[in-house]
């Protein structure tokens, strides 16, 4: 459990997935840069899972997914997360991360566990305006948000939350590097309503509403001026080169109403929830070489237009959601009895950019390659409109066998309309040996149905191997390529979840939890690694077609174990003439590849299909173990605040690989401290003074040329950034 009240107003972090990097051990964050659309939107997960295997709820509802595929340069590439900086920490009370497997109650995508973000619904009004900036001068970004709760009706409350976020981009590339490394430069602005409307007897209306606009721009690889020319750059454009950006306009809609009332002994919920998220792509400070080259040999200069519409992709997510429960205290100890149902309707779009964005003027393999430098646009062929469903029935009982001994069963049958029927379980038990001991265990199974994104997604890009410029295609499934080389239908992922708990209260002063874990995924849906004419001969004529050098596909191609400890300890104490609180939380996690599965036509190809470099990846994406120290410390009008957070070693491949004789990168594991100092005006303001990265820790310095973004530093752990300062000033009304 997570209260975000004091984060929102003296946190050193604008956003909610940054905050909870930095808050919970077992979260993780990373964000990009050099990574395309993945440099837009943050990724998160938990427990050194994918990140579309953390369910995220909102009120205790399913939150909709982001549109993106996270691909090459990402850490949770081949994975579809979300979005959590769509939602602004001002509207929310606390974040619950539930440490048990819940497919058997909540469905796909549990099987890391569950993040429920619960809104504020509180009366009165609060702004808090933030600034912050990196020591080195650049990255300014500017926070003005506000919320204010009402009362509506007879006891509702209306709580309404506004923020406008204002990040600046920053650039630690070396002097004379044409490249920009760094943070995304972001605009955004959010509007967020949550309430209730009370109606008698237990029965109420509830209801949520968010939307954000958000505006993104990121820095690709830089093109130079003599190499580059004519293939990448033309002379009359570009002669000393040029850095393109990747913009992408995204939109993001939540909303969800319901009705809760009794009938008789039963409580029944209904609910429809909606999500939305999209994002388009501008494609800016560009070219496409082929129409600059086409136009040079016309007798023109060289010419092509310097921005582009580079297409894009939406996806849709409907929830109707009806449930009951009762209490029966007649049997042991009282038994909580729940069933209930779903349905869920989800749509994925992907839109053609302009034609000038994809389309090679001058001709397949001669003079200037296609498409718009940077990110060459969705092409028609990619365009696509998918949509399926699903319907679900649960049951689950919890029973309190003693004032002890409680246990918790739960069973769901779900179907889904383009793979099939799915069943799930779990058993839970938790024991007080006595007041201040506690026990708890469960076994659980899950699944994780293959996104629409996953399945359908397509396109044709740019990737650097090496600084050496390569078309790919990633191909979706079912598509030319794809069948082409016999990659099967995508299926369900299922997994195994184990856990062991204690809880220890010695006082109420101090208490440990203490969680051992282990998750077993068979079937995991990857991204494979990329086929050619030099790996895959098969594949080479097909390629050849369309004007492509590489080729790669999602696959359920690997089982996984995942094995981990959650370990937090809180304590509470008079120190001086003020008072103490000190918070430790650790997490160690260590996922393994425990059996590569290729398709009967890619048998041989394994190390193709899953090379070292993607199982680094799938294994070590984010660090193994992550441990917060935090003291706060308050006296009269004064408050401190001291956070140490280390983050374990990791060990990346590179583009090269060992075959080649290049050793893998490897990162030493690194500590940063952040620090704040809060004055209290008075009961209604307060003001916060920080930095963060006190140290200025960067990560461990690799080769440019077989790091996935071409730089010495790679987005791994904390960032590339270096120090930070920032400070707020909160205000209640």
């Amino acid at each position: 459990f997570i209260s975000l009240s004091k984060v929102a107003e003296q946190g050193g972090q604008f956003d909610l997935a940054q905050t909870l990097q930095y808050l919970s051990p077992s979260f993780n964050s990373t964000r990009q840069t050099g990574a395309d659309g993945a440099d837009l939107i943050d990724s998160a997960a938990l427990r050194g899972l994918g990140s579309d295997q953390t369910l995220v709820l909102v009120n205790g509802k399913r939150r909709h997914t982001t549109a993106l595929v996270n691909l090459f340069g990402a850490r949770n590439r081949g994975n579809t997360g979300t979005d959590l900086n769509s939602i602004p920490m001002m509207a929310i009370n606390n974040v619950q991360i539930l440490r048990d497997g819940a497919a058997a109650q909540y469905g796909s995508d549990a099987i890391a566990g569950v993040m429920d973000i619960g809104l504020k619904k509180s009366l009165g009004c609060e702004t808090v305006f933030g600034y912050s900036q990196y020591s080195v001068g650049d990255g300014q970004s500017y926070l003005p948000s506000a919320y204010c709760g009402v009362e509506i009706g007879n006891k509702g409350v209306l709580g309404i939350t506004v923020e406008y976020n204002d990040r600046g981009r920053s650039n630690r590339a070396d002097p004379g590097d044409l490249r920009t490394i760094g943070d995304t430069k972001v605009q955004g602005s959010t509007v967020y309503l949550n309430g209730e409307l009370p109606n008698g007897e237990g029965n109420k209306f509830y209801f949520t509403l968010g939307a954000q606009h958000r505006k993104a721009s990121s820095a690709a690889w830089g093109r130079n001026g003599t190499d580059d020319i004519p293939s990448r750059n033309s002379a009359a454009m570009y002669p000393n080169g040029f850095v393109p950006y990747i913009n992408g306009d995204i939109n993001d809609v939540y909303g969800t109403a319901g009705y809760r009332w009794q009938l008789g002994e039963w409580t029944a919920d209904l609910s429809q929830t909606y999500g939305y998220n999209e994002l388009m792509y501008n494609i800016s400070n560009t070219l496409n070489a082929s129409i600059a080259n086409k136009d040079l040999l016309a007798g023109g200069k060289g010419i092509s237009p310097s921005s582009f519409d580079a297409g894009g992709f939406s996806f849709s997510q409907a929830t109707t959601n009806l449930d009951f429960s009762r209490f029966y205290s007649g049997f042991m100890n009282g038994v909580n009895f729940a069933f209930g149902g779903e349905y869920r309707r989800e749509n994925y779009k992907i839109s053609a950019g302009e034609a000038n964005s994809y389309i090679d003027a001058d001709g397949v393999g001669f003079g200037g390659n296609a498409g718009s430098q940077g990110f060459p646009g969705f092409q028609s062929a990619d365009r696509t409109s998918q949509s399926r469903n699903s319907i679900a029935a649960y049951v689950d009982v919890e029973t309190d066998v003693s004032k002890q001994f409680k246990v918790q069963t739960a069973l769901r049958a779900e179907h889904y309309s383009d793979f099939g029927s799915t069943l799930t379980g779990k058993l839970a038990g938790s024991y007080q040996l006595t007041d201040s001991v506690m026990f708890r265990g469960s076994l659980s199974t899950g699944f994780r149905a293959p996104s629409l994104q996953q399945v359908y997604f397509s396109s044709t890009f740019t990737d650097f191997i090496g600084g050496v410029p390569t078309d790919v295609v990633l191909a979706p499934n079912g598509g030319t390529v794809a069948n082409a080389a016999g990659i099967p239908k995508l299926k369900e992922e299922k997994s195994k979840n184990y856990s062991f708990g204690i809880t220890l209260k010695p006082s109420n002063t101090f208490a440990i939890t203490a969680d051992v874990y282990r998750i077993d995924i068979s079937d995991r849906i990857v991204l494979s690694g990329r086929f050619d004419s030099n790996n895959y001969p098969a594949l080479g004529a097909t390629l050849g077609a369309l004007g492509v050098g590489q080729a790669q596909f999602f696959v359920n191609s690997i089982n996984t174990k995942t094995q981990g400890l959650d370990l937090t300890a809180s304590h509470k104490a008079n120190f001086g003439a003020g008072k103490l609180s000190t918070y430790l939380g650790l997490n160690y996690s260590k996922t393994e590849v425990t059996d590569v599965k290729a398709p009967p036509s890619l048998l041989g190809f394994e190390d193709v299909l899953l090379s070292e470099r993607e199982r680094l990846f799938i294994e070590q994406g984010g660090p193994r173990l992550k441990a917060t120290l935090g003291f706060d410390y308050s006296q009269g009008s004064w408050a401190g605040d001291f956070k140490i957070i280390h983050f374990g070693e990791q060990t990346l491949g590179t583009f090269s690989g060992t075959a080649a004789g290049v050793p893998n990168a490897y990162y030493a594991p690194k500590t940063s401290a952040d620090t704040s100092l809060t004055y209290a005006f008075n009961e209604r303001t307060k003001l916060t003074l920080g930095v963060n990265n006190i140290f200025n820790v960067k990560p461990s310095e690799q080769n440019p040329n077989e790091t996935d973004n071409g730089f010495k530093y790679d987005s791994v752990q904390f960032g590339l950034n270096g120090t930070a300062y920032f400070a707020r000033l909160w205000m209640k009304f």
